[in-house]
């Protein structure tokens, strides 16, 4: 497995590629019609959206071109300790290479250092590789969804103690 790739934080620059990514990778998992991420007011001004206390986003970026993020906020609509993992999403180019994994951590160590005490996501039947992820992760599966996402397209919901 290659890791020639940085993780960082999101920066203004980086706005057009993340959308981009974010409007390429969901019609991949068939999460492009109502009730999905796809369709967040935020997906086009992302580093604006997780500049507010208690959110941080970051890019993979590998040989000067983004081809992943993702990143945690607070859970709309959720109790005061959860945070969600939001918008991970990878080009095909970032996938195989370590960079889910790496970002996860650097996810969750910021979630940690943000001060909050759970981690909630929510995913779709189909995207198995992701669902992998969060499960070796630490990330179970819980019945139902948690908070007001709006994003009632999604059909599984995890959570883990952070």
């Amino acid at each position: 497995m290659t890791t020639n790739f940085l993780i960082r934080p999101i920066e203004p620059r980086d706005d057009v590629a993340v959308a981009s990514i974010i409007r390429t990778v969901m019609p991949e998992f068939g999460a492009d019609g109502p009730g999905f991420a796809i369709h967040d007011p935020e997906v086009d001004h992302m580093s604006q959206a997780y500049a507010r206390p208690g959110c941080a986003y970051f890019v993979v970026e590998r040989e000067g071109v983004v081809i992943g993020g993702a990143g945690v906020a607070p859970l709309d609509g959720g109790e005061p300790d959860v945070c969600e993992l939001r918008k991970m999403y990878f080009l095909p180019q970032a996938r195989g290479i370590g960079a889910g994994t790496a970002m996860m951590q650097r996810c969750l160590d910021a979630a940690r250092a943000l001060g909050h005490r759970r981690c909630y996501l929510e995913t779709l039947t189909g995207m198995d590789a992701a669902q992998a992820l969060y499960r070796r992760s630490g990330f179970a599966p819980i019945c139902q969804a948690m908070g007001g996402t709006g994003h009632h397209g999604c059909d599984r919901y995890y959570l883990r103690d952070l």
